[in-house]
């Protein structure tokens, strides 16, 4: 089974793009966005641009959120920092997309 997943960080959006353009061009039928803290942002934007600008008639599968406490050695009782998972599927295009004419 592949693990179709993309740890989203500190590079610039259009790295983490080509990078589900990427998994879908080898054949996944599905990717996931995984992110936490101030780069769930950045995973929004990043499924985001791939949906209506590069892969048309991609879909939003299911979307997670949650909190995760994370040992600091200044606090005994940690952070809490939260992450997201964004499930991008291929879909069927249904002649929807936009010719470029706009």
């Amino acid at each position: 089974m592949e693990d179709n997943t993309i740890f989203i960080g500190r590079k610039p959006s259009i790295n983490y793009v080509l990078a589900v353009i990427t998994q879908f061009n080898s054949g996944a039928e599905k990717v996931s966005l995984k992110a936490r803290g101030r780069s769930i942002s950045k995973a929004v934007d990043v499924a985001e641009i791939t949906k209506n600008r590069y892969i048309k008639g991609l879909k939003v599968g299911s979307i997670q959120i949650g909190t995760v406490n994370l040992p600091d050695e200044e606090r005994m009782e940690g952070i809490n920092v939260s992450w997201i998972d964004i499930v991008l599927v291929k879909g069927i295009d249904d002649g929807t997309a936009s010719s470029g004419d706009e």
